[in-house]
């Protein structure tokens, strides 16, 4: 199977967006659905390095990994596998999430951008996920939540297509630091926080929400300006 150009193009894009933004580092990845058995995972390497025009592999759902695809993009195919509502999966290691989830902790939704990753999980095992089992318990610990805590080991988003993923990635961090400015501050059961089905309400995509973000992640990339949120369907 051969992805559409546009679709390659859009997970470079989202690679070196993550990258740019500080969200990863030499380890993580992200990928696109292709169809209901196939998915496509960016090139396995530090994600702000993928070259323009650099191919990602095709990843079927249910079969093994293909030679030299990571071995965590295990949790990328049990999410889709259990999910058929999402279309864009991101891997990635973004500081404060780091921290909150070394504490054991998820973000609450205290604010506007936190009403987004309301719900967000932790899975508590701290091994790398390289091996089904455990891929299939982050995608059912995970359920349908926007994004999963892996407790020292990072986190992951799935949204509608890979774009929303990515913005979803950027307000989890965003999040994040309230939280860890929440505990620094002693206040942890003081400040109101959204209810989820206020937060449900909140998490508005009306006013080109994800549209504008993504742009502004993707600002100044060599292959931006061509691709456009919740544009990357097969």
């Amino acid at each position: 199977m051969s992805p559409k150009p546009d679709l390659e193009r859009t997970v470079r894009l989202a690679a070196r967006a993550l990258s740019r933004h500080g969200l990863v580092h030499a380890y993580g990845h992200c990928s696109a659905r292709l169809d209901e058995a196939h998915f496509l995972v960016c090139a396995p390497r530090p994600m702000g390095l993928i070259e323009p025009g650099e191919a990602g592999t095709v990843v079927a759902i249910d079969a093994p990994l293909p030679e030299g695809v990571l071995g965590e993009v295990r949790i990328h195919q049990q999410i889709y596998r259990a999910r058929p509502e999402v279309g864009g999966v991101a891997r990635f290691m973004s500081p404060k999430a780091m921290s909150l989830a070394a504490t054991g902790r998820v973000p609450q939704p205290r604010h506007a951008f936190g009403a987004y990753v309301a719900g967000t999980a932790l899975w508590e095992d701290a091994q790398l996920v390289r091996d089904d089992d455990r891929a299939r318990g982050v995608a059912a610990t995970m359920g349908a939540a926007p994004a999963i805590l892996l407790r020292g080991n990072g986190v992951v988003t799935a949204g509608a297509t890979l774009e929303e993923a990515v913005v979803l990635a950027w307000y989890l961090e965003e999040a994040c630091r309230v939280e860890l400015d929440v505990l620094a501050a002693g206040l942890v059961d003081e400040p109101p926080t959204y209810t989820l089905e206020t937060a449900a309400t909140r998490a508005t995509k009306a006013g080109l929400i994800f549209e504008r973000m993504w742009e502004f992640l993707t600002a100044g990339d060599p292959e931006s300006g061509v691709t456009r949120a919740g544009k990357n369907a097969a």
